[in-house]
């Protein structure tokens, strides 16, 4: 694992500090996109939206279903296994890569594991936390119109505190993934983007007309799932490390179960690199001109046979490529997939093709989109530790941190460019579903993220420049700081740094 420099460790405290001042600004830029307004969210989170009621909708009992019957369904029990499943496996590679340290659950670990009891708990549920429109990825389901995603976040019961207190939240949250279209519903794309544009805050989302009326059990695509596996506290052998498990389960509709599934974009690294005929056969699949192209928009859709099915994403990481694991193992080096020549021969010919590309203009830049395409490298990218949206918290007595923000920064830098093409959807239009990098969104003509943390304001991503003008890094070089600002390297070998306040 890397390990960050002292004063990164205080860049990222003062950058999650820094957010709630843009809390009003992320309200703005969230309409039609998300929704986080407390009083709605628990309003939906009492009604149909109830996770249990989504997923037994034959169900009519008023009192919330707790986690130990919830993982108790038939449909719910693969989804047990799997996460079980993982602990196993990670506690294993722990002994084997770090057999001085121990683990397990409870403070006096090196290592402290989740306690999975508290997942299967009668004490426990899930609770929604947001509720966001993905109709950017149309792209990915066209017939469905993209996805809405119900965000539940990990709570416990506190009846030890009374009746009154705040539950307190646990380190995971639960993604159910819903077609934004549902098969044999009559009505287009275009209308459902509309509907969102138009939604006001209130009770009308799930009414009638609203956006979330035609939402339901019959939606349902996928689970994916985002769990604090481990914690390791600073000590004298490295810097504090949190680790994360990413699973998704897609569901059979006919077997009525979530069956564990190859995780979008999510690379299996390991295999790849053990198996030289299938990485022969990824290298020229993804240097192909038209993947390549895909692949520069984060629009490519990668095999399933070159993923893998579940995750572990460490933070806090720094902002050099080498840190950013584990998809940069795999450019460079001895047995890697790509060398610096496969790279810059298959960008020479795509050019040379006529394909214009719009972020992957060298080596670094192919390695960083290599990285947050996949599931694991986007959540190590401007996350708040491992998720990019922990949720309102509307069950607490007194206002949270992430009830005032209740995304990451890499969140609310993309509602520019999903509104614009929600815009696009709603008016007819062919959308532009490209993006740029994760550490960088695009504007689309919008001033709205002009001196901001997302964009080039204070604690933002940037580029430093150096001297000769041609040393610059093509895919970066664009990278930089709204005028005061200057943009401070993280590392001695990358220029990848934040913007700070010019020192005199």
């Amino acid at each position: 694992m890397s390990r960050v420099p002292g004063f990164l460790a205080i860049v990222f405290a003062l950058l999650y500090g820094a957010l709630p001042t843009h809390a009003a600004q992320g309200a703005a830029l969230e309409r039609g996109t998300a929704i986080t307004d407390p009083a709605t969210l628990r309003e939906l989170d009492g009604g149909k939206f109830r996770l249990d009621r989504l997923l037994l909708p034959e169900r009519s009992v008023d009192i919330p279903l707790a986690n130990s019957e919830l993982f108790a369904m038939p449909s719910m029990a693969p989804v047990r296994r799997a996460i079980d499943g993982e602990f196993d496996r990670y506690i294993a590679r722990h002994r084997a890569s770090l057999p001085k340290e121990t683990i397990g659950v409870g403070d006096g670990f090196d290592f402290q594991l989740f306690d999975r009891t508290q997942l299967y708990s009668a004490e426990t549920r899930f609770v929604l936390a947001g509720i966001v429109n993905r109709m950017d990825r149309t792209y990915a389901a066209e017939a469905s119109c993209g996805e809405i995603r119900l965000i539940y976040r990990l709570t416990r019961a506190n009846k030890a505190a009374g009746v009154d207190a705040s539950p307190p939240r646990l380190p995971m949250t639960l993604n159910l993934v819903l077609k934004a279209k549902g098969e044999g519903v009559a009505i287009t794309c275009s209308e459902i983007a509309s509907r969102w544009l138009a939604a006001p805050l209130g009770g009308t989302l799930s009414a009638g007309g609203g956006p979330l009326d035609l939402i339901g059990h019959k939606n349902i695509d996928r689970i994916e799932t985002n769990l604090q596996i481990a914690h390791a506290p600073k000590s004298s052998v490295r810097d504090f490390r949190t680790d994360y498990l990413l699973k998704v389960f897609r569901y059979d509709r006919d077997a009525r179960l979530f069956a564990e599934s190859p995780m979008e974009n999510q690379i299996d690294r390991a295999r790849l690199l053990a198996d030289d005929g299938l990485k022969r056969e990824f290298r020229a699949w993804l240097l192909d001109p038209a993947n390549l192209a895909a692949f520069d928009r984060g629009t490519v859709l990668i095999p399933e046979k070159f993923l893998a099915s579940g995750a572990i994403a460490p933070t806090p990481v720094g902002f050099d490529p080498s840190d950013l694991e584990p998809e940069f193992g795999l450019v460079q080096g001895e047995g890697a997939a790509f060398s610096e020549s496969d790279v810059v021969a298959a960008l020479r010919k795509a050019v040379e093709g006529g394909v214009k590309l719009q972020n992957i203009r060298s080596l670094a830049g192919f390695e960083r989109r290599l990285n947050d395409v996949t599931c694991s490298g986007c959540h190590q990218t401007r996350g708040i530790g491992g998720f990019h949206f922990p949720g309102v918290d509307w069950m607490a007595d007194k206002p949270s941190n992430s009830t005032v923000v209740p995304a990451s920064p890499h969140f609310f830098g993309e509602q520019i460019r999903r509104r614009d093409i929600l815009v696009s959807l709603r008016d007819g239009k062919s959308p532009d579903y490209s993006r740029g990098f994760a550490s960088r969104p695009q504007l689309r003509g919008s001033t709205e993220l002009a001196g901001t943390n997302y964009y080039d304001g204070w604690g933002a991503h940037c580029y430093a420049h150096g001297k000769p003008a041609a040393s610059n890094d093509a895919s970066f070089r664009d990278w930089t700081c709204a005028e005061g600002l200057t943009c401070q390297a993280a590392g001695k070998i990358s220029r990848i740094g934040m913007c700070f306040v010019k020192s005199r």
